[in-house]
């Protein structure tokens, strides 16, 4: 996987492209007939969903420091 982006805006272009790209492969996956076909649209489709996972874990970590920096700012 790509490095993943440092703000949160880099890292929401990313979580919606990688949305858009599972779900071209679930289009892609409907239209497939053969075993082959079959596996590498679901290898495809398990490895968006593990970047997806990625990128919505780190947005949170992101998401959680700015408000904790916002919270010692405020006091």
């Amino acid at each position: 996987m790509a490095d993943i982006p440092g703000s949160i805006e880099e890292i929401d272009g990313r979580i919606s492209a990688v949305r858009d790209n599972l779900r071209q492969l679930v289009e892609q996956a409907a239209g497939y007939s053969g075993t082959a076909d079959d596996e590498l649209v679901s290898q495809r489709i398990a490895e968006q969903e593990a970047q997806l996972d990625i990128l919505t874990k780190k947005r949170a970590q992101l998401a959680s420091a700015a408000l904790d920096r916002d919270d010692r700012t405020r006091k």
